[in-house]
């Protein structure tokens, strides 16, 4: 086989161990998605990928499934091989006793337990190992991991609906509804796949909304997303929605440190109706400190969280770089009314040149509504040692 025809090979091999890391979405984290396909004598012998946290690796379960012998043949991985015992055993001991005789990575694993360690183990057992087929592909499909595992912190996604120039409320503050139901029903199936969803009090206190994910179909719920709260001063009302089921969904508020006073008890009312509250620090202009609070959700494993508003949470959080991907719901309409409320707000922009810069994927159409998806130019993650 030529070159470009062995390139070919593993080009279509790999496409299809994304595909099927992609299944592990929702049922995963904090782990990342892997996919692994086992092939033999030009022919899939098996495949197999991450199904659930705590559960057995893409490459075992590929390695599991195979009815024949696989000794001798190549395994296509989307990330490097674990070499070290966490929940399950090292990979690279399983490929090694199958008797593997090449392995094709996508990329590196960028956990440093395991970082070119997983492949120079393979070296050394005589496994040829190539790196960085449909690289690029492999990491857009793990950002929130890649993210959370090198700064622990999650991935951040901000989603709103808006008018075509920009209203995402009227004057009142009325927001129900911008988006088409086409468009509410995406937002349901991406809530059922988060970690976290977060709104500032604000939000909380005008739409007294629930938070949770409610599909057509409940296979589309793989999370049960924790509502996060950004209240600086426990004003979240105890008959709220989201107190009122607490108990059932988990809830979290943030607030200031050293609460006194009437903040001091509405915060301890709140624990008792089963609210978990955490005290950061604050910023230079009296705000809650969002890096802090990013930390914090990162020690709770949190790999990503969807942040639905409101205005001065996304503008706060824009200008200090903690957003990683944005979801803009554009519905065809105008508002027209210079007292409606922007999406983003509290930025001071002294020049257009100063203005954040995005990346656009391709836009798309639901129903009437245009979803414009975008990422940070520079990704909020640390390359790997």
């Amino acid at each position: 086989m030529s070159v470009s025809e062995q390139s070919a090979v593993d080009l279509r091999y790999m496409r299809l161990a994304l595909r099927l890391a992609q299944r592990g979405q929702g049922f995963v984290e904090p782990n990342p998605m892997v996919g692994a396909v086992l092939v033999g004598n030009a022919a899939i012998i098996a495949q197999g990928w991450h199904q659930r946290f705590g559960g057995p690796h893409a490459e075992i379960n590929a390695i599991n499934a195979a009815e024949v012998s696989p000794r001798g043949g190549t395994l296509y991985v989307t990330l490097e091989p674990c070499c070290h015992t966490g929940k399950t055993g090292p990979c690279t001991q399983a490929i090694i006793a199958a008797g593997l005789k090449r392995v094709v990575v996508a990329m590196r694993d960028p956990n440093a337990l395991v970082c070119g360690r997983g492949i120079a183990q393979l070296r050394r057992a005589g496994i040829r190992v190539d790196v960085g087929v449909l690289e690029s592909q492999a990491r857009q499909l793990n950002r929130p991991f890649i993210k959370w595992i090198t700064t622990r912190q999650p991935y951040v996604i901000a989603k709103w609906a808006q008018t075509l120039d920009g209203g995402i409320a009227d004057r009142y503050g009325k927001s129900q509804w911008i988006s088409s139901p086409e468009s509410r029903k995406r937002v349901h199936h991406i809530r059922g796949h988060v970690d976290g969803i977060m709104v500032a009090i604000g939000t909380a206190l005008a739409d007294d909304p629930m938070l949770t994910a409610r599909p057509r179909k409940k296979t589309d719920i793989r999370r049960t997303a924790t509502r996060i709260i950004i209240d600086s001063h426990c004003r979240l009302p105890l008959n709220s929605r989201l107190v009122l089921t607490a108990t059932n969904v988990p809830t979290l508020v943030f607030h200031r440190m050293s609460l006194t006073g009437a903040a001091l008890l509405r915060m301890k009312k709140l624990t008792q109706h089963g609210v978990a509250c955490i005290g950061v620090r604050a910023d230079k202009n009296g705000n809650l400190d969002m890096a802090a609070v990013l930390t914090e959700l990162g020690k709770r494993n949190f790999t990503n969280i969807l942040v639905e508003g409101g205005p001065t949470l996304l503008g706060s959080m824009l200008k200090n770089e903690l957003i990683d991907e944005g979801l803009v719901f554009i519905a065809p309409k105008i508002a027209g009314d210079q007292s409606a409320r922007h999406a983003v707000e509290g930025i001071v922009l002294q020049s257009i040149s100063k203005a954040t810069m995005l990346e656009f994927a391709q836009p798309e159409r639901i129903g009437p509504d245009i979803l414009l998806r975008w990422q940070a130019v520079t990704p909020r993650e640390k390359k790997p040692r």
